[in-house]
């Protein structure tokens, strides 16, 4: 998978919940000079996007963060590290040459605590025993079972068109199987010997434990499908002895709204107006019910942090155009368009009711 030297040092020094996300294709790596280190990054005009953060030991982090934005520098662009967790956060805390932003937060479990998490929540075991008493049943597969899987291609378009949203980029690819990674694990929900949803999680090495990056479910799958996988990956990791495992980042998570102060006061707004009225474009509430929903033994927050005296809105563009794919504003439109759409439907369907 990509490069070998790239996955080498992910799997000694991957850190960042997102450090396995850097072998995903279409990034580019960069190797700093005389440290072992690697930066995954994709451009936008003059800004160099980092997926997360350097993957080096802790030590080495602050003079491979001060080359790779020499090197940045020679190419005419900035940098700008897309969901930085508190490491880097901390490394730059004093720079006047930085200027650090709120994104969100992402959920954090103990595996070793998931069997008395689920023994203490009885809407959690509700949830469960419905999925089993339907029939579904739970299967892990080695990943190179599940790579170009026609049943779990099946699943997932299924999934993706249930969406009625184009798919996200740069470090959320939806057909992450299909760039393979032999270190990810691979658990398939089955009802009817059917394959009815799949999870997908890839290794956090520096923090003994797994990011749960894709959970994909058909619309005919039974409830409780979903927390079926979540719950046998946990006892999954637990048994590896693994203590540390998240579902990755929720953007304009509630669980962030103290810590986003540090925001300029036009990104607040622009995050409150999203709060308010994007969620018809993407189920961000959604998505933080259901982790909130499972008990997440903390919540950490997530950063955008660009070298730069204070983030631009130019630097929040890059990233938009990162993810998507596209022009920000083309997303907006299309997400308009389908929104309307979607009203036009409903509207239709209570006159006729």
């Amino acid at each position: 998978m990509g490069n070998p030297i790239a996955r080498e040092l992910v799997m000694t020094y991957g850190w960042n919940a997102t450090a396995y996300q850097t072998l995903n294709p279409g990034l580019r790596h960069w190797f700093a000079a005389g440290v072992p280190a690697v930066v995954a990054y994709t451009r936008r005009q003059n800004i160099m996007l980092v997926a997360g953060a350097p993957v080096c030991d802790a030590d080495a982090l602050r003079p491979v963060v001060a080359q790779f934005e020499r090197f940045a520098g020679q190419q005419g662009c900035r940098v700008c590290y897309v969901c930085a967790a508190e490491r880097l956060r901390d490394l730059i805390a004093d720079s006047d040459a930085h200027a650090t932003v709120v994104i969100g937060a992402q959920p954090v479990w103990h595996p070793q605590e998931w069997p008395a998490l689920i023994a203490s929540r009885r809407s959690l075991r509700a949830q469960l025993a419905r999925a089993r008493n339907k029939g579904v049943t739970i299967e892990s597969i080695p990943c190179s079972q599940a790579i170009n899987n026609a049943e779990l291609d099946h699943v997932r378009e299924e999934w993706l068109h249930a969406r009625g949203l184009p798919p996200l980029h740069f470090m959320v690819e939806p057909r992450v199987l299909r760039s393979g990674g032999s270190d990810r694990v691979v658990f398939v929900a089955r009802h009817a010997g059917s394959a009815v949803a799949f999870l997908v999680a890839s290794p956090i090495v520096g923090r003994k434990g797994y990011l749960i990056e894709q959970i994909a479910r058909s619309p005919h799958a039974p409830n409780g499908s979903s927390e079926l996988l979540i719950d046998a990956a946990m006892r999954s990791f637990a048994a590896q002895d693994r203590v540390y495992a998240t579902l990755g980042l929720v953007a304009l998570s509630n669980q962030a709204l103290d810590a986003s102060a540090i925001n300029p006061w036009w990104l607040r707004l622009m995050m409150k107006f999203a709060r308010e009225h994007a969620n018809r474009f993407y189920n961000f509430r959604g998505l933080e019910h259901f982790r909130t929903k499972l008990a997440p033994a903390r919540w950490e927050t997530i950063y955008a942090i660009s070298n730069e005296r204070s983030f631009s809105l130019r630097t929040l563009y890059a990233i938009g155009a990162a993810f998507s794919g596209i022009s920000p504003w083309q997303a907006i439109a299309r997400g308009l368009i389908r929104a309307l759409s979607h009203e036009a439907r409903r509207l239709r369907q209570h006159r006729s009711a």
